[in-house]
């Protein structure tokens, strides 16, 4: 009698794989689809973009990796007009965007094996790629008291990406009190900061006294004008606060030629300056919220947290994948939940970074939506 041989389990679909099924499956919708998955800026750059990259054109010398003194003062202004936050410009630096430097701090900060880099419980993926690409371990954990002692470096996200969570001063204070406690940076990615507001006020800065005090030791705040000036394509960022710390990460920066380019430098100085086209975009993407949650709660999900940021995380009670399925059978392609996290396997994100007339596409699919 042979003995019975069981078959292997089959893999679970990575996220590339599901990411390329529900691409093929909008992408034969005969209605054609709106693509509210990728989270890419569409709109016009602003005005004052434009004049100051005519102006910018030339830059025969090598750049500065510290910035050019306009940038540093705006950098400088913009935190006090705009955040509340007073630094100095030794507490400025650019970067190439943000993604960048969520990637490179772990390694930037010299961290190695045995470090534990903590993350948001629901998360964009570069802080877990910045962590792992130098070993170190990586938590995801939302609570500080359940932040372990090998803590080095804790990235917090306020609006959280994907869920529009946002952290309040108490919250934000309690968080660097623990990261003090343990000895660790903290950092604050707030990139999508000024673009909502909460009761009618701003998102907090980790940097904002009334979080640090007059001590930003250790203390970190990374920003993009990505979203809000609508110029991802020319990786336009900065970070800020600790002033040993930036000194620190920009010898490192220049050593391997992590520069942000002359002429971005001078654009990122001009649109930093300037906070009306930033009031503008505010008010599109807090119409096009608007309008997306009531298709979406209409269709039967309901919302969670998304009180600020550019997304809706929204839920039916099942598994997000197949809620996403389906969504792409009908035209609307959105992300999974479970891209973010565990904790997101029954949600999906919608993205309001889509021209209007997608939007519209998706709105009137959603509202005709029968299961």
């Amino acid at each position: 009698m042979s003995a019975s041989v069981s078959s292997p389990t089959p893999a679970a679909p990575s996220a590339k794989d599901i990411s390329a099924e529900l691409r093929r499956r909008a992408l034969a919708h005969p209605g054609g689809f709106a693509d509210l998955a990728t989270a890419s800026p569409v709109d016009p750059t602003p005005q004052v973009f434009i004049d100051a990259l005519a102006a910018a054109g030339g830059a025969p010398g090598y750049p500065l990796t510290i910035g050019v003194v306009e940038l540093r003062d705006a950098m400088v202004n913009w935190f006090d007009r705009v955040r509340g936050v007073t630094l100095t410009r030794g507490g400025v630096l650019p970067t190439i965007g943000s993604k960048e430097l969520l990637g490179l701090l772990p390694f930037l900060l010299g961290l190695s094996a045995g470090d534990v880099v903590v993350r948001p419980a629901l998360a964009y993926p570069a802080y877990e790629a910045g962590a792992l690409a130098v070993g170190a371990d990586v938590v995801a954990e939302d609570d500080p008291a359940k932040w372990p002692e090998a803590t080095k470096l804790i990235w917090l996200n306020s609006p959280r990406n994907p869920d529009g969570q946002t952290l309040t001063v108490e919250e934000l204070r309690r968080a660097v009190e623990r990261a003090r406690e343990l000895g660790a940076v903290i950092v604050g990615d707030e990139c999508y900061a000024v673009l909502n507001e909460v009761d009618g006020q701003l998102i907090p800065s980790i940097l904002d006294s009334r979080v640090i005090g007059d001590d930003t030791s250790n203390v970190l705040a990374s920003y993009s004008v990505s979203k809000q000036s609508n110029m991802a394509g020319y990786r336009a960022g900065m970070v800020a606060g600790d002033e040993q710390l930036i000194a620190k990460i920009a010898a490192r920066r220049r050593d391997l030629g992590l520069i942000v380019p002359a002429p971005v430098q001078l654009v990122l100085s001009a649109v930093l300056s300037d906070d009306e086209h930033v009031v503008e975009q505010r008010a599109l993407y807090t119409a096009r919220l608007e309008r997306l949650r009531s298709a979406v709660e209409a269709a039967g999900f309901t919302i969670h947290g998304s009180e600020s940021g550019l997304y809706l995380w929204a839920t039916l009670g099942e598994n997000g994948v197949d809620t996403a399925m389906e969504l792409a059978d009908i035209g609307v392609l959105v992300s999974p939940g479970e891209f973010y996290g565990p904790s997101g396997t029954q949600f999906v994100r919608f993205a309001v970074t889509v021209r209007d007339e997608y939007l519209d596409q998706a709105i009137s699919s959603l509202r005709s939506w029968s299961r």
